[in-house]
C-alpha cells in the first residue's frame, strides 16, 4: 500500500488523479485529497436533477462528474476525501471489512464512527461519510467523504436540484449530516485533523511517509485533466 497526500485541491484535478490510479497504476493506493468548493456528480446522474446550477454558478462552485456511481456530494476545504485503489485479484477493498481502517482511526481521533447498511459512516446518528465504488476489468476504487468543517448551508443550497428533470438518472439519497469538528466541540482545523489522521493511517499501514507524484505522473494526470474538463462543459450545457 501507498499512501499518497495530493498537493492539488482542484476537484477536475483529483477526479484526474483518481483516473489516474484506475486506469494506469497497477499497485494498492490510498489517496488522500482536499477540494476546493464543487459539487461531485455520481457516474449516471443528471445534472440540472441534482444541484441548483445558478447557485451553483454564483458561488463559483465547480461541477465535476466521478468515474463512481452514487449520490451528488458537495466539497469543501473542510471536508477530507479518501480514496482506495487496488488490484482485483489483491485482498479485496470493496468487501465488508474496507472501511475498517476508516472506522478504526476516527474512533482513536475519538469519533464514534460506525458503518451503515448504505457503507456510509455514522456519528451520533448524523451521517459524516458517504462511499461509492468503481470496478473495472482489473482494477477497483473505493472512496468516500469525512465532513470535517465543511459549510453545512452551502452544501444544503448547492444540492437543490430539481427532481422533475431527473429522467433515467440515479437519485441521491438525502440524510442528516454532521460535521467532525462539530462532534469533538473541536476549533482544531481541518488541516491539523487531516495531518494527524495521515499520521496515523501511515503508522496503521506500517509507512514510513507519503508517496511522492512524479513528474511524469503529474503530466499524464494533467493530460486526463484536459479531457475531463472537455466532457466536463459538454455535460455542464446539457443541464
Amino acid at each position: 500500500m501507498e499512501l499518497i497526500l495530493s498537493p492539488w485541491h482542484s476537484p477536475v484535478r483529483n477526479c484526474a488523479l483518481e483516473e489516474y490510479m484506475v486506469t494506469e497504476r497497477h499497485d494498492d493506493v490510498l489517496l488522500l485529497y482536499r477540494n476546493t468548493p464543487s459539487v461531485i456528480l455520481g457516474r449516471n446522474q443528471t445534472v440540472a436533477a441534482e444541484i441548483d446550477g445558478d447557485f451553483c454558478r454564483a458561488h463559483g462552485i465547480e461541477v465535476v462528474r466521478r468515474l463512481s456511481g452514487g449520490g451528488a456530494v458537495y466539497h469543501d476545504l473542510g471536508n477530507i476525501n479518501y480514496a482506495f485503489v487496488s488490484n482485483k485479484e489483491a485482498s479485496p477493498v470493496l468487501d465488508r471489512d474496507f472501511l475498517r481502517p476508516v472506522v478504526t482511526l476516527l474512533q482513536v481521533l475519538g469519533v464514534e464512527a460506525t458503518a451503515g447498511k448504505r457503507k456510509e459512516l455514522l456519528a451520533g446518528g448524523r451521517k459524516i461519510s458517504g462511499t461509492a465504488s468503481h470496478v473495472t476489468r482489473n482494477r477497483q476504487l473505493f472512496h468516500g467523504t469525512l465532513l470535517h468543517r465543511t459549510d453545512l448551508h452551502m452544501l444544503e443550497q448547492a444540492l437543490r436540484g430539481d427532481r422533475t428533470a431527473r429522467g433515467k438518472g440515479v437519485a441521491s439519497v438525502p440524510s442528516p449530516v454532521a460535521n467532525i469538528a462539530e462532534l469533538l466541540h473541536s476549533d482544531e482545523t481541518t488541516e491539523a485533523f487531516l495531518e494527524r489522521f495521515g499520521a496515523l493511517l501511515l503508522q496503521y499501514y506500517g509507512l514510513s511517509g507519503y508517496s511522492p507524484i512524479s513528474p511524469n505522473e503529474t503530466e499524464r494526470i494533467a493530460q486526463i485533466e484536459r479531457i475531463r474538463r472537455m466532457k466536463q462543459q459538454a455535460d455542464n450545457h446539457g443541464e
